[in-house]
């Protein structure tokens, strides 16, 4: 589609490509008038138009009307349109099936580019490479050898020493990657890497909510949560189901506890496990050596009683580290919303 300059058009016009143009008209004509056109496209058109409408932001009334002349009586009133993820996403609900919109915003919310390796390559090589430690070798090298040279020796940098030689070793015994082989890599990257990506970069406010949250004493968030209860219940489900506790740590892998414990200051982890129940102290203590676990134990029994705000606050640090640590790429969270793993 392509809606060129004309004659006599205002000077707002000059500030919009012919793709923002076509996609202001699309906005406008809406689900009703724009479905058949919707319906001739393919999906890269579609897909780049879409794009072009989430992130064109305000358009002028007087751009609406010279796009849509025979249409000015019905849209001199209006403001402004707005294009947005939401309201792209709005209008191509009611035009298109379910898993292709979803498809479709999940390709434009992530990094821009029409090929997977197009997309990869707008990828930070610290996000990549976090994601990558968790993956085979093997795997590794493919994914590298498409990218472009310089990004791929970034990614390379970022991996542990040991992994990135076995990778490089890899990729020098490598021959021409079979097309089942790179089209199954794809496919992993969107379902796994991609769809968790785009979903961090829109992320929903009760998200940040929760990090608020947890970062309270248990007192403090239990009377705000209380308060949001009162007067916004589907909110206060939300945040606490996305809240990540002292508890969720137990859902970790056993490789993600050890790197918790082998950061952690020894007597803030006595303090937090103390009052634990013997399952999750073992849980903590699997990740250390007898001796460290046995000095762990004897410290506890040494403490005497304690009281709960110091556990709670020693818990809430542990919590920390572990956003830390997955932050730097270290560990892997177990995400709230699912039963998988995502890359924070």
């Amino acid at each position: 589609m392509n809606v060129m300059a004309t004659v006599g058009e205002p000077p707002e016009m000059k500030k919009f490509s012919g793709l923002q143009r076509a996609g202001a008209l699309m906005l406008a004509l809406g689900q009703e008038h724009g479905a058949p056109i919707w319906q001739q496209m393919s999906n890269e058109e579609v897909k780049e138009l879409s794009s072009t409408i989430a992130q064109l932001g305000r358009v002028p009334v007087v751009v609406v009307e010279h796009l849509l002349v025979q249409f000015s009586s019905e849209v001199s009133s209006m403001a402004s349109l707005h294009g947005s993820f939401e309201t792209t996403e709005r209008l191509l609900e009611g035009i298109l099936p379910t898993a292709r919109v979803k498809e479709i915003m999940e390709d434009i919310r992530g990094p821009s580019g029409r090929t997977m390796w197009d997309k990869l390559s707008n990828v930070s090589e610290t996000v990549l490479a976090s994601y990558l430690k968790n993956e085979y070798p093997q795997t590794v090298a493919v994914i590298l050898h498409k990218l472009k040279p310089d990004h791929a020796a970034r990614v390379l940098a970022e991996l542990p020493k040991d992994m990135a030689s076995d990778v490089v070793m890899r990729m020098l015994r490598m021959d021409t990657v079979q097309k089942d082989v790179i089209q199954e890599v794809e496919q992993t990257l969107k379902s796994e890497f991609m769809t968790n990506l785009s979903r961090a970069q829109r992320r929903d406010p009760h998200e940040a909510m929760a990090e608020v949250f947890n970062a309270l004493d248990r007192q403090t968030e239990e009377a705000m949560l209380a308060a949001l209860e009162a007067q916004a219940p589907e909110s206060a489900v939300r945040i606490r189901a996305l809240m990540f506790t002292f508890e969720d740590l137990g859902k970790l892998l056993p490789t993600a506890i050890q790197t918790i414990v082998r950061n952690c200051n020894k007597r803030e982890l006595a303090l937090a496990l103390k009052g634990t129940p013997e399952e999750t102290k073992q849980l903590f203590m699997s990740g250390m050596t007898q001796r460290a676990a046995k000095l762990m134990r004897d410290d506890m029994a040494a403490m005497g009683p304690v009281r709960a705000r110091d556990c709670e606050d020693a818990q809430a640090s542990l919590v920390m580290l572990a956003k830390t640590l997955a932050d730097q790429g270290e560990i892997m969270l177990v995400d709230p919303r699912s039963d998988e793993s995502v890359i924070y």
